[in-house]
């Protein structure tokens, strides 16, 4: 084949340092936006992106031209940066060390679109440990709970 073609569809999840609930109603939509273009000047276009106080779910198109590593590097790297100039409530902001991304098929893209949208009403049933432990299982992850947390 004389090009390469993909389309790695993923919902990447990953939350505040401590799951410290910093990321509050007035500022979490330009979050969103701002975590978006980030994925767009990295051509990893985004399909939806929201959250809840305390993490951050994004679901995009993954870029042939970028490693995992690297695109989960710069969102936290360029949010983070950008968000401690919103002020003196984010002067200490930082997002956890590690993440989740999971593939997804293309039929459910519409499920984990609506399952972002609806984080707010979610998350008044689950918390994000639990939504998390839920995705490992669903995706049958390997992890040592021991490290999971901290």
């Amino acid at each position: 084949m004389p090009q390469s073609l993909t389309k790695v569809y993923v919902h990447i999840t990953f939350s505040t340092k401590n799951r410290y609930p910093s990321i509050n109603k007035e500022i979490e939509q330009e979050l969103w936006t701002y975590i978006g273009g980030i994925c767009k000047a990295l051509e990893c276009n985004p399909i939806r992106i929201g959250g809840q106080n305390d993490h951050v779910h994004i679901c995009c198109l993954l870029s042939k031209k970028i490693p995992q590593t690297k695109l989960l590097e710069e969102i936290k790297k360029q949010s983070s940066k950008w968000i401690k100039t919103k002020g003196r409530a984010y002067e200490k902001f930082y997002w956890q060390d590690g993440y989740g991304i999971f593939s997804v098929n293309p039929a459910e893209i519409e499920t984990v679109v609506k399952y972002i949208e609806n984080q707010h009403e979610h998350h008044k049933k689950l918390t994000f440990q639990k939504e998390l432990l839920a995705f490992l299982k669903k995706y049958n992850v390997d992890y040592d709970e021991r490290y999971l947390w901290d």
